[in-house]
């Protein structure tokens, strides 16, 4: 097995959305916001070499929306997923599986493109995995989460023929050393790989723990659907990586990759920042 960090990119979100109850004067010690509020989250991917298997765990934003759409997300950086592929010797039509954590805009819009006037598959010769639970919900989506769960990113997908749902229970193996987590508090039923690397555990932790900042119990996004539920499971996941000693790989930490856990006084907080490298 073979693992990559991919960045997708950087874009802006409001601080006090990211940050739910915290206070500004806490937050932004740790993500300075502009005159706008606005701070910077990346989109980190993960890529998995292994068994003639080229996996990627989800897209980033893409770029076939219009100017309009952009203009909210305030996109900065130099990173592309596909400069980011061919760093590490790869193009989108090496990818043989496309995991979605869930269908969330900035997590799945990069595996539609537009050609033309038709929006087909990124990532032509892949399967699509999601799960029938979140993906009913997205596609029946509720009024306060229509926004993110976009039709043109969503069902090309199924349109295409290569959406594939996944079966597994909670923490089970769905491909070897690829074990599933779900989580519900985000959205329904969100996805996080837990990978098996050689001797260490890395677990993918998506919008359940968007950055290093929000291992402390309270820092839990206003965009989550059931906080309370998000609560117990950063709780419980927490402990056990502690227990395990668990690597926290982070999908929007503009900075951070990863993380080690200690168990402290105070609570859990992280021991050590890396990089995938530095591990690997």
């Amino acid at each position: 097995m073979n693992l990559y960090s991919i960045q997708t990119g950087l874009f802006k979100l409001d601080g006090g959305a990211m940050h739910g109850v915290v206070p500004k004067s806490m937050w932004q010690k740790f993500n300075p916001a502009d005159e706008n509020n606005m701070c910077s989250w990346g989109m980190r991917c993960l890529l998995i070499e292994q068994d003639h298997r080229l996996i990627l765990i989800d897209t980033g934003i893409g770029n076939k929306q219009d100017e309009k759409f952009f203009s909210h997300y305030y996109l900065h950086g130099d990173f592309t997923l596909d400069n980011e592929l061919k760093k590490v010797g790869f193009s989108k039509d090496d990818i043989t599986d496309v995991f979605l954590t869930h269908l969330h805009f900035d997590h799945c819009g990069g595996a539609i493109e537009r050609q033309g006037d038709r929006l087909v598959p990124a990532f032509k010769k892949a399967n699509y995995w999601s799960n029938e639970d979140h993906w009913n919900w997205a596609v029946h989506p509720n009024d306060r989460e229509k926004a993110s769960f976009l039709k043109e990113n969503i069902l090309p997908i199924q349109e295409s023929g290569q959406l594939q749902f996944i079966n597994t229970k909670d923490a089970e193996e769905w491909l070897p050393n690829i074990a599933i987590r779900y989580v519900y508090g985000h959205t329904e039923a969100m996805m996080l790989p837990q990978i098996s690397y050689k001797d260490k555990t890395i677990l993918y932790c998506a919008d359940l723990m968007p950055s290093v900042a929000h291992i402390a119990l309270p820092w839990v996004m206003g965009y989550d659907m059931r906080p309370l539920e998000t609560l117990k499971e950063k709780k419980s996941l927490l402990q056990e990586a502690v227990e395990k000693n668990m690597y926290l790989y982070f999908e929007h930490d503009a900075v951070n990759e990863l993380c080690s856990l200690q168990q402290t006084e105070k609570g859990i907080k992280y021991q050590e920042r890396f990089t995938l490298n530095d591990i690997l």
